[in-house]
């Protein structure tokens, strides 16, 4: 499966709201993640990073940033991105089973990632083991008009069976997305 991450790597960026290229799209994911994390310097887990984008958005301005990926080309684009950066590291590793250290982090970050994992109730009991005391789950999530992805309601029962009591956010602005969007795509903080 990471050959197929592997592969979609050199474009993965392409998307707006992958790449972040445009300030409008960068400003808006940060003003959205900020919104729901506590200040800087909190440590922060990126489960599912992709090319890091969102690590290092959040590591530019001070957040310490672990982001893992099983895709080794993303984990190579991620580190390149993080170059000279300070507060930022990479692993090549599953997301759904990160090594990461247990209560260790302030928040588990996860974009687009756990309607992908086989085992979410395992994987979601995993996550929130790496949270210290007082930690959140932050999860972008949807269900798009392919079919493919989590409905809110899912996703938030999932939570309930981890045992934490979801908040779900629309994400409808399109300044997320790069312009508007038609299916569903929410915030659950947890």
């Amino acid at each position: 499966m990471s050959e197929l991450w592997d592969a979609e790597a050199a474009t993965f960026d392409d998307e707006p709201d992958h790449g972040l290229r445009d300030p409008a799209t960068r400003a808006a994911w940060l003003d959205l993640l900020t919104q729901h994390l506590p200040g800087p310097p909190a440590r922060i887990a990126d489960l599912g990073c992709g090319t890091g984008t969102l690590s290092v958005l959040l590591a530019d301005v001070g957040y310490a940033v672990d982001g893992v990926d099983f895709s080794p080309e993303m984990v190579s684009r991620a580190r390149d991105k993080a170059a000279g950066r300070a507060g930022v590291t990479f692993t090549v590793a599953d997301a759904g089973d990160p090594p990461l250290e247990v209560g260790a982090y302030d928040v588990v970050l996860s974009r687009h990632v756990l309607w992908t994992l086989p085992g979410r109730p395992a994987t979601l009991v995993r996550w929130i083991e790496l949270l210290a005391e007082g930690g959140r789950l932050l999860l972008v999530e949807g269900q798009w008009h392919t079919g493919a992805g989590l409905t809110a309601a899912e996703t938030e029962a999932l939570l309930r069976a981890a045992g934490r009591e979801p908040t779900t956010y629309r994400l409808a602005d399109p300044a997320l997305w790069g312009g508007p969007v038609t299916d569903e795509r929410y915030l659950v903080v947890g």
